[in-house]
């Protein structure tokens, strides 16, 4: 039998208690057994031990919205790839969308993800369901049977559904068995062909713009049928002020509803679409410069409740084209800690409520017994470097796709060894 292993002088940060100080954990057999401050000092006993050398010790990050190429375009991404470039960076637990080919709207789907994810990938990886068949907007899926078959959450991640009659079925039957609706918010024909965000920087650069009204418009929507049903729902990506006061609104008011921000919201925008270059063309577009500050107060004052990734491989057949031809996407899955590291390092937020973000909240939404250090939760760890300078090169990412946006800037922190079920993998 394996030997325990003893994780001691770490700077140990738990989200989930709010605790950021000296300690160390010790877990056996894929779960934590002890944690705490108490456990800071070099360990008697026969154990593993891992000395962190000051470093933070902090649950692995799980990331709520990620896209694979499997199965239909493994020449992208593959669960494999996907798992390791997210041990890179720290993330042990992925949550695939159902967007493959074929999709996934049948219960066969979704054991053919989490079989395949078994054989192949080094963290932990969750599908979500389709909530409609073909995610064509029309017909509900067999929500119930998908559940059944381990999808954690449903979504049509990269279509809204525009008929307000079949949200609001899809929505009740949703809280009829428990499960939660992963929201996406882009009215298709006020975005029309846009590409990038609407306004004066779209018009000097003869591109056409999406309204940042094509957004809020479908978020009030959606706000109200949650209200009307009583649904749990999750905005998968929100991207501008607007849409961020009416959901604080409807929190305050007892909505059930959580949502998110991509870390390219967070640290990049409009702007950086000068130089017309492809990687930067994400959807929802990257807005303003006090739309990006409006997303960084809002997951300062807790009405964003988590950051993705939002990963999206592209190859070159899709992004070496002209700005308004490429495809909207980028890859996130190693750069999504830097980014929420840089945000601390500028004293936008604490780490304690970076972390929170990416582990603990997402936890919460989803029930997963994640994202927190305590006796008998899973022993998914990463051990990050604060303070580390370094120019980040997209060619040393391990997904099969390069398209990121950060390629050359210069980021301070990183994971350091990422562990799954006690087990390092990174």
């Amino acid at each position: 039998m394996s030997k325990a292993t003893a994780f001691y002088n770490a700077r140990l940060i738990d989200p989930a208690t709010d605790y950021d100080g000296p300690g160390g954990l010790i877990c056996e057999k894929g779960l934590i057994t002890d944690c705490g401050a108490d456990l800071s000092s070099a360990p008697s006993g026969d154990f593993d031990s891992v000395d962190c050398q000051g470093h933070v010790l902090a649950p692995g990050l799980i990331d709520m919205r990620v896209f694979v190429g499997e199965p239909g375009s493994e020449h992208k991404e593959t669960l494999k790839s996907a798992s390791e470039s997210a041990a890179a960076g720290g993330v042990t637990t992925l949550i695939v969308m159902p967007d493959t080919d074929p999709v996934i709207d049948e219960a066969a789907l979704v054991d053919f993800i989490e079989r395949r994810a078994r054989d192949t990938a080094i963290v932990n990886v969750h599908p979500m369901g389709a909530l409609t068949k073909g995610m064509k907007g029309e017909a509900m899926t067999e929500m119930a049977l998908l559940k059944e078959a381990g999808a954690l959450a449903f979504t049509d991640p990269r279509r809204t559904i525009m008929n307000a009659q079949v949200m609001r079925r899809l929505l009740e039957y949703a809280s009829g068995i428990d499960a939660l609706v992963v929201l996406h918010t882009e009215d298709p024909n006020l975005a029309g062909p846009g590409c990038m965000n609407e306004g004066e920087l779209s018009a000097r650069l003869g591109l056409i713009g999406i309204p940042r009204e094509a957004e809020t418009l479908l978020v009030r929507r959606d706000l109200t049928l949650l209200d009307l049903t009583q649904t749990a729902g999750h905005f998968s990506q929100i991207s501008c002020a607007a849409s961020l006061s009416v959901i604080a609104d409807a929190k305050a008011k007892n909505v059930p509803v959580t949502c998110a921000v991509s870390a390219q919201h967070l640290a990049l925008n409009e702007n950086d679409i000068a130089t017309y270059r492809t990687f930067f063309k994400t959807q929802p577009p990257l807005r303003s410069e006090e739309d990006r500050l409006a997303m960084i107060e809002g997951l300062k004052d807790g009405t964003i409740d988590v950051v993705t990734s939002s990963h999206d491989p592209r190859g070159p057949e899709d992004k070496r084209l002209p700005f308004a031809e490429a495809a909207f996407g980028a890859v996130g899955l190693e750069t999504l800690l830097p980014v929420l590291l840089e945000l601390v390092h500028n004293d936008h937020i604490s780490l304690v409520q970076a972390l929170r973000a990416v582990t603990q909240r997402p936890a919460e939404i989803l029930g997963l017994e994640a994202g927190r250090l305590a006796a008998g939760t899973p022993a998914d760890l990463v051990l990050i470097d604060l303070n580390t300078p370094y120019k980040f090169d997209a060619e040393t990412l391990k997904s099969k796709s390069k398209n990121s946006p950060y390629d050359g800037r210069l980021f301070q922190g990183k994971a350091i060894r990422t562990y799954v079920a006690g087990a390092r993998v990174a």
